[in-house]
């Protein structure tokens, strides 16, 4: 009996169905590796936001941090503050300097006349030389330093009404940042670690009846932290509470 043509049909139809299989694998390996693709691109997008750590604070390989301990961040910072108050004594400047040490950061105050002149965001040469011996004690600590902090400050010119935003934000947010260009020319810390804030007017540490009241308002104080502050009882969250309650007694 001969075999009928045509009879190969089957074999045809099994040869189109793994063609088939292959495109679907095809297909949903393409999917994966588009996937994959995506996922890093997004790991890419959401690290692009956040600070990475310099070239002092890694390995060679850039993947391995320098390791360090609280008493090495708190032995920079009291060498920090040591060396602020050793030249504010030698030099007579407590009045115009004052430096407060916390547990994970060193405050220093500076009265305002000391860097600018009235309504003026140029840096003062007095000023100038007060931040170079700023950046002499803190330079050798910067690889513990995790930000530099520069806040402006004005006052209330008159007790019962405040100044124009414009002329008070400006004025305080340009000297802030006249000084934070200032210590970043020098190198003080990576450039990323320094910030400058504008206050105004808006956290006094004094009241607006007297000129010698105005004066302590117009300040310019600078935040240094160590790496990785934590919430220990004498932190700068409590600092600014405790400033802040005793001007309300």
């Amino acid at each position: 009996m001969k075999r009928k043509k045509g009879g190969g049909g089957g074999a045809n139809w099994m040869d189109t169905y793994g063609d088939m299989v292959t495109l679907l694998l095809c297909f949903f390996i393409m999917l994966y590796s588009m996937s994959t693709i995506n996922e890093e691109k997004w790991q890419q997008f959401v690290q692009s936001f956040q600070r990475q750590p310099s070239s002092e604070a890694v390995g060679m390989g850039g993947q391995d941090k320098v390791e360090t301990t609280e008493q090495d961040v708190q032995e920079a910072l009291t060498q920090i503050a040591a060396a602020l108050n050793e030249y504010s004594a030698e030099n007579n400047l407590q009045q115009q300097m004052t430096v407060t040490q916390g547990a994970d950061y060193v405050f220093i105050t500076f009265q305002n006349a000391v860097f600018f002149a009235g309504d003026s965001w140029e840096l003062l040469d007095s000023g100038k030389r007060m931040l170079d011996e700023v950046a002499k004690a803190i330079q050798p600590q910067s690889k513990l330093i995790d930000e530099l902090r520069v806040m402006g400050h004005t006052s209330q010119g008159s007790p019962d009404k405040a100044n124009d935003p414009t002329v008070d934000r400006f004025l305080a947010s340009n000297r802030a940042a006249t000084v934070t260009v200032y210590l970043q020319n020098k190198n003080v810390v990576d450039a990323d670690k320094l910030v400058s804030v504008g206050y105004g007017q808006w956290r006094p540490i004094d009241g607006f009846d007297t000129e010698e009241e105005r004066a302590h308002n117009r300040r310019v104080e600078l935040m240094v932290t160590g790496l990785d502050p934590g919430s220990a009882e004498n932190s700068v969250e409590k600092y600014f509470t405790m400033r802040e309650g005793a001007l309300e007694e």
